[in-house]
This record gives C-alpha cells, structure tokens and sequence, in this order.
C-alpha cells in the first residue's frame, strides 16, 4: 500500500532501513524520495535523528562544504556525526572506518570519490537519493563496468517513485510493487523480486498488453484532446 503521506513514508523508510542495516553487517543500500519540489534536507535530519536515537554509529555525509554547513546549522549544535565527503576521505587516509554512513545526493561528479569512501568503511553504506550513473556513458564499456561492478553492490531498503500515471515503491525485504493512478487512486497492479524496467511496467499496466509505439502515441493523443476540451 502507498503511504499516504510524507510522514508516513518516512517511518516506513526508517523501519525498512533498520531491517536491512540488521541483515548485514557491510551492506550497500539506497534509499530514495523522488517527489519534485522535495525539501530534502528536512527529511534528511529527522532520518538522522531517528537512526540516532535507534542506536546507530551514524555519520550523515554531504557532497560539499556549503550543504554541510546548511545542515549542520539547521541540525543544531547538539549533532556533531554531520560532515561532508571531503571530511570523510580524509579522515580515512589513517585507515578503514566503521559504523554506518549516510551519504546524501551523491551525483555523478562524485562518483570516484563515493566509490573510494565505500572501498575504505568497514560497516553498511546508505546512499540517500544518489544518481551516480552517467548518461554520457550510458552505453559504453565505462557504464557497463560501473553497472556490472560497483553499482551492482547496491539494494534499495527504501523507495518512492511517483510517475506521471504510476508509482513504484519497494520496502525491504518486500518486492517492488507497481501502482497505476485510477480515477479512484492508486491501485497495485503488480510485484517484481528486482526493479522493473519500462517495459515491465508497460506490460503491467496495459493488463499484459504491450501497447507499443503506436498505442503510446494514442494514448498521448487522447490525453492532449482531453485537456484541449
């Protein structure tokens, strides 16, 4: 079922997090909120102060100087596990670290340095909304390297993706689960073990019935007929 509201979705992350930091001790994992217009940073703290007060060695690590000023100014003085990627590296040149880390809107920019902050930490990994694949190399020898190596490592614990008719959302250890957008809301049309592609969500929501290009342009047809009239 779809939460049916913010707050809602983050106790459903939070308790989907804690399971899947329990079930290893190194693990990969994501968690995402796409919602346009998001004010992430708000989220962002009230995660951190519950996986705190969960009893979590937490450091919450952000790409820059300047975001990791912003939270650690609206956080308070009180967190101190606030730092930026930087901060992180460096202070891993004297070895491995532990606990869990938090790394919140890791891009693409920052790819090799993510990649070598993961190489030196000893404990779970928790990229919070990341989009570290490069559409430049969508498809060339680098992005099938990344995909087949380190961004294989990773698990969504948490997700939430609206779409324009659709939505998908995956809590561990459940499946994926696909909802289409009725007149009467959301309904669940389908479960997958691993994240569906656009295909599979296709045949999902066209009752198994690929629509196609031509159905596609229909469809898209219908709908700018209908906000004409």
């Amino acid at each position: 079922m779809l939460p049916a509201d913010l707050l809602t979705a983050e106790a459903e992350a939070l308790d989907a997090l804690l399971q899947a930091l329990a079930s290893s001790a190194a693990g990969r994992w994501t968690v995402e909120f796409r919602f346009e217009g998001l004010r992430l940073l708000p989220l962002v703290l009230r995660l951190n102060t519950a996986l705190l007060a969960a009893g979590l060695e937490l450091r919450l690590l952000f790409a820059d100087m300047g975001a990791t000023a912003l939270a650690r100014r609206d956080a308070g003085e009180g967190m101190t596990n606030i730092a930026s990627f930087g901060d992180q590296a460096r202070l891993q040149v004297s070895g491995p670290t532990e606990g869990v880390l938090l790394l919140v809107g890791a891009s693409q920019a920052e790819y090799g340095q993510v990649e070598a902050i993961c190489a030196a930490h000893g404990g779970p990994v928790v990229l919070l909304n990341p989009n570290l694949e490069d559409a430049t190399v969508g498809i060339g020898s680098v992005a099938r390297q990344r995909r087949r190596g380190f961004l294989a490592q990773w698990q969504a614990a948490y997700a939430l993706l609206p779409q324009s008719f659709s939505a998908l959302r995956r809590a561990w250890p459940g499946d994926w689960e696909l909802y289409r957008l009725d007149a009467d809301g959301y309904r669940l049309v389908a479960s997958f073990e691993r994240k569906p592609d656009g295909e599979q969500q296709e045949l999902a929501l066209s009752g198994g019935q690929s629509q196609g290009l031509g159905g596609n342009l229909r469809a898209l047809g219908d709908l700018i007929e209908g906000l004409q009239n």
